[in-house]
């Protein structure tokens, strides 16, 4: 169980070099629904999350689909610090589990945020 715990931290802990590139965007890319939308994504099929402001993340997952999760809300620092962490202890990440957005220094804890829906897209090319 830690070990899991410990994979999903460092799963969706983004580069030091990402989050500086974050805080220059200010758009998020127009997508596109690609199916309805789910309550739970696998965490194994994961391969990037990419943090687009403080209420949405993209998730690449394995085979090119994305996953657009649209928070409860604003999470604060979530844009700016770009990385985040959950617990879970299913293989699932789902609708009703909450992310914890990484501060600097190091992996210190901030906001827990609430999650939405998955909803698959497909993103505009930019």
């Amino acid at each position: 169980m830690r070990l899991l715990l410990a994979a999903s931290a460092l799963l969706f802990a983004a580069a030091p070099g990402s989050a500086i590139e974050q805080n220059k965007r200010t758009d998020v890319p127009v997508a596109t629904a690609a199916g309805d939308p789910v309550s739970c994504i696998r965490l194994r099929d994961i391969r990037q999350s990419k943090v687009r402001d403080d209420s949405t993340i993209d998730f690449y997952m394995a085979g090119g689909r994305v996953y657009r999760n649209t928070l409860d809300g604003s999470c604060p620092m979530l844009r700016s610090e770009g990385r985040f962490m959950h617990k879970t202890s299913t293989g699932d990440l789902c609708s009703l589990d909450t992310i914890t957005v990484l501060r600097d220094p190091g992996l210190t804890p901030g906001p827990s945020c609430g999650l939405g829906k998955f909803q698959p897209v497909t993103l505009a090319k930019r």
